[in-house]
């Protein structure tokens, strides 16, 4: 139920997404929906801890068996092509906007459920990257700056992001 309301989430954002969507893609009724999930906003963090799990499994399979001098190239490489699903790659989008939304409302409960999912996701990467903050800052602040290339249209293959590491050397 969190794959499909990760990709209905993806295109519509939080705030443009109805349950009555995730449940007819669902193939469920809305009252089955909301026997599963308490509402919208449960809803919504399901599919947003499912796009942080799915990345932060994507690169400790990437680095597995992998020399630690080669592990910043794996983790690039299994990203590109994690982020061709453009579902994974907009949920990611729309979880930035929706947590700014959501701490504008004043919910603050929100933000904290997803830095924590963020958390987890940076602590993998951190470890995986051999515990250099600057070397993790690095490879993430790049994963973002393609997540935005790519969300601009270009296709993760283009490489049009000139200057971005994406490899250990």
């Amino acid at each position: 139920m969190a794959a499909v309301a990760m990709s209905e989430f993806a295109r519509g954002g939080y705030e443009g997404t109805s349950t009555e969507s995730i449940a007819r893609r669902a193939e469920v009724s809305q009252p089955y929906l909301f026997r599963l999930f308490s509402n919208k906003r449960a809803i919504f963090l399901a599919a947003t801890r499912l796009c942080l799990t799915r990345t932060r499994d994507t690169f400790v399979e990437a680095a597995e068996g992998v020399p630690p001098n080669q592990v910043y190239g794996a983790l690039a490489g299994a990203y590109l092509e994690l982020i061709a699903d453009t579902d994974l790659l907009m949920m990611q989008m729309q979880v930035q906007v929706a947590t700014f939304q959501a701490q504008q409302r004043g919910d603050e409960e929100f933000g904290q459920i997803v830095r924590r999912d963020w958390n987890e996701l940076y602590d993998t990467v951190h470890l995986l990257l051999g515990g250099d903050p600057a070397i993790t800052t690095e490879f993430l602040s790049s994963g973002m700056m393609i997540n935005t290339w790519v969300a601009l249209g270009y296709p993760p293959e283009d490489r049009v992001w000139t200057g971005v590491r994406l490899s250990s050397g």
